[in-house]
């Protein structure tokens, strides 16, 4: 299930542009030099992708204890269910109930600091920026931090959100470059897209969960997860 990551990123970032698109086009880098610039997004990303492997690392472990526990498929078609719900309630409703909000006062710490390394255009000021843009409230990285979940693993959940990160990379690279091609109009056409790519990832993830035989989809319940013993006939 590591490619629905990369694809969801990629897919989402068209939503991302909204949210962070901005922050992108401040970056304090060097308009008129090519070669320093990309470096310098390059860094910015390398923040972002941290921040997304540290959350993935948490999330990993939490799934893991789920795998222990033997839930391993109860626990996919869940993730798949709140993967679509996440999806089709609207924006403004989940942010009623943001994940964020026990530590809404880091974060608005967070957002101030952000103001002070815009200031600046060296590169850790770069790093800390992509760095704490990846720690702030987003819908699509909660839907990610679902697939981290039942990855069951520490190291399959960061790659999990490395992977997404990943996915946004190019779209986010090129806003730098390319924004006046994206209006307002083109945007919104896209980002129709990142639902019906959330609901399927989700369904995916249901299926996982059913072990229905069918191969790279729905494995078989004795062939969906790792065993700690060979299944031998």
């Amino acid at each position: 299930m590591l490619y629905t990551a990369f694809l969801f990123g990629l897919i989402s970032s068209f939503h991302c542009i909204g949210m962070c698109g901005p922050i992108a086009l401040m970056l304090p880098v060097a308009r008129n030099n090519p070669a320093k610039k990309v470096i310098q997004i390059s860094i910015y990303h390398l923040g972002r992708l941290m921040a997304y492997g540290s959350i993935g690392l948490i999330f990993g472990m939490l799934g893991k204890g789920f795998f222990l526990a033997g839930i391993q498929q109860q626990l996919s078609i869940f993730i798949g269910i709140a993967m679509i719900l996440v999806i089709l309630i609207p924006e403004k409703l989940l942010s009623n109930y943001n994940f964020s909000k026990p530590v809404y006062k880091v974060i608005s710490k967070i957002k101030q600091n952000l103001g002070s390394h815009f200031k600046s255009k060296s590169y850790k000021s770069l790093f800390i920026i992509g760095l704490l843009n990846g720690f702030l409230p987003c819908g699509m990285v909660y839907v990610a931090l679902f697939g981290a979940i039942a990855m069951q693993s520490a190291g399959f959940g960061v790659l999990y959100m490395l992977l997404f990160g990943l996915g946004t990379v190019p779209l986010m690279s090129s806003v730098v470059y390319i924004n006046s091609l994206l209006t307002i109009s083109v945007r919104n056409k896209i980002q129709k897209i990142v639902p019906i790519v959330g609901v399927i990832i989700g369904i995916l993830f249901i299926l996982r969960g059913l072990g229905l035989g069918i191969p790279y989809v729905s494995p078989s319940n004795m062939n969906l997860f790792i065993q700690e013993k060979a299944n031998c006939h």
